[in-house]
């Protein structure tokens, strides 16, 4: 069978809101123990693409699979769903990447002119 390539990031963002994202199972979580049916993550729109168990890759898992801690789960669905599932402390607030500008006089690299050797004229100087 001849399967054509396809570029998987392209068709797995079709519909806006669904995306691909790892949901971390750490200690003390409450779907330890649990099926993955059981979990009832299906019926939050996420579905399990594979599964990382230690140094194990499985695809696909069934339903019955069991999970444990520390299991890391690769899933496909509605993102909001999978951003309630990691843990608030765990996750990452994005902060505004603000750059602090340099003191006056600036720096002699940024006043010269980059086709000559001579500084270029400021108000200053």
């Amino acid at each position: 069978m001849n399967f054509p390539e396809i570029d998987l990031r392209q068709r797995l963002t079709v519909s806006r809101g669904y995306g691909v994202a790892e949901i971390y199972i750490p200690e003390g979580s409450d779907y330890i123990g649990k099926t993955i049916q059981d979990s009832r993550l299906r019926e939050k729109d996420i579905s399990i693409l594979t599964l990382h168990r230690d140094t194990k890759v499985i695809p696909n898992p069934k339903s019955q699979r069991v999970l444990e801690a520390e299991d890391r789960l690769l899933c496909f669905g509605k993102l909001e769903f999978m951003r309630e599932l990691i843990p608030v402390k765990t996750r990452k607030e994005r902060k505004a990447k603000v750059k602090v500008l340099p003191d006056l006089p600036v720096a002699e690299e940024v006043l010269r002119d980059p086709d000559d050797d001579a500084f270029i004229s400021t108000p200053n100087g």
